[in-house]
């Protein structure tokens, strides 16, 4: 067979859909990858905003809450697959 059609073949193979488990590892992978980028997002903002405002009472309390915004992503992300693991026990994938 030439190495084209086997290469087509191959895409076309149908596969067995992944278990449960694995779906649910997935997906906490996704949501802390997810969580983690937001919170670096949020907290360079605040580190910018903080460093911009100038001594500007109202800028610096964005800043902070930017940044408190951030450590709360960062907490979410840090137990994020503590949350997947009791979800994955709800369902009795784990």
């Amino acid at each position: 067979m030439p190495l084209a059609l086997t290469a087509i073949m191959g895409l076309l193979a149908v596969t067995t859909p992944p278990d449960l488990v694995t779906v649910i590892d997935n997906v906490r992978d996704w949501l802390t990858g997810l969580l983690a980028a937001l919170a670096t997002v949020f907290l360079i903002w605040g580190g910018v905003r903080y460093m911009t405002a100038g001594g500007n009472p109202a800028a610096l309390e964005q800043a902070k809450e930017a940044i408190r915004s951030a450590a709360i992503g960062y907490a979410m992300a840090a137990l994020a697959p503590l949350a997947v693991n009791i979800i994955k026990r709800v369902v009795g994938a784990g």
